[in-house]
């Protein structure tokens, strides 16, 4: 007895040591730009998934679109290990956002406009493209938020500004399915991203973007392409919008632009049913922008400031 008391103890030890190793090599990398948005992709790093640091450095300057911009930019690591950047190009006028990949983000692609929308002659825009990989068929989906006038009722909403949220998705990063609708609540929502919670449990955060509400919220589904309900009261005030989720030890935090206060907030919870407000927990440098926060680990930080370095070391000579 006292033997197997001894060996569900060492088990006990081993597995709290693996999971304190695999803790302490965690990081987040989060995609960001600063207005006027002229400057390109910037890219913060965090050990904690709460306090965050800028790279002082523009890793891949827009040259995509007509207003050669690059806003809202979304990051995911493919399974090979390369990053593969999304991100918008106009306000208006456009029909598709750009594209370029990179084997250590610091030498990039060549930047593509993929125009996505081609086949709506009337579509106004299409705004903050964002990955998310789907484990349950393999593929890699990109979600983003556009208006068809006259296609969906308004409500309040004028018609130019009744944006509905589409996707397409790939396996290779190279043929890319049609765009398909992806959640249609009724009214008019932006700033999709997409959480998986566990097996056949998913969480779409986002923004609703109708007069009076322009505040964040939550919609649920069992698949990663929906259908979505219950859609949540907003868990933020409003004029917020831009989420994107960090999943930290057992919480996951909520991050957005309070673009009229101009400051980033934050919200916690544990069952996306309860929401604590977390800013005070957070801290952010100041002027970024929506962007995506990215899991990796502390090797991948340090890969990048040590390739920096080697940067700066060469421009100065």
């Amino acid at each position: 007895m006292k033997n197997t008391n001894y060996f569900n103890v060492f088990v006990c030890c081993i597995v709290m040591l693996l999971c304190a190793c695999t803790s302490s090599k965690k990081a987040w990398l989060y995609t960001s730009f600063n207005e006027p948005a002229k400057e390109g992709l910037r890219l913060m790093y965090s050990y904690d998934g709460k306090h965050w640091t800028y790279f002082n450095h523009i890793f891949l300057k827009p040259l995509v679109g007509k207003e050669k911009i690059m806003r809202d930019p979304s990051m995911i690591k493919d399974k090979n290990g390369i990053y593969h950047l999304v991100w918008t190009t106009e306000w208006k006028g456009n029909n598709g956002f750009g594209y370029a990949s990179s084997a250590d983000l610091i030498h990039w692609s060549k930047e593509q406009y993929m125009p996505v929308m081609k086949e709506e002659p009337t579509v106004v825009n299409v705004w903050a493209p964002e990955w998310f990989y789907n484990e349950e068929v393999n593929n890699y989906m990109i979600i983003w938020a556009s208006t068809i006038p006259y296609r969906f009722d308004k409500g309040i909403e004028d018609e130019f500004n009744n944006h509905r949220l589409y996707y397409i998705s790939t396996t290779d990063f190279k043929n890319f399915t049609k765009p398909k609708l992806f959640f249609d609540p009724g009214f008019s929502s932006i700033d999709a991203t997409l959480v998986k919670r566990g097996d056949k449990d998913y969480v779409l955060v986002f923004k609703d973007n109708t007069r009076n509400e322009r505040s964040i919220k939550v919609a649920f589904g069992k698949t990663p392409i929906g259908p979505f309900a219950n859609v949540s009261s907003a868990l933020t005030g409003a004029y917020t919008e831009g989420p994107t989720v960090a999943h930290v030890k057992e919480e996951w935090f909520i991050y957005f632009d309070a673009y009229r206060n101009k400051d980033f907030e934050a919200i916690k919870t544990k069952d996306f049913k309860t929401f604590t407000d977390a800013t005070k927990e957070i801290s952010i440098p100041e002027g970024h922008k929506h962007g995506t926060i990215l899991p990796v680990t502390k090797k991948d930080i340090k890969k990048m400031q040590k390739a920096l370095s080697n940067i700066d070391s060469t421009q100065m000579k």
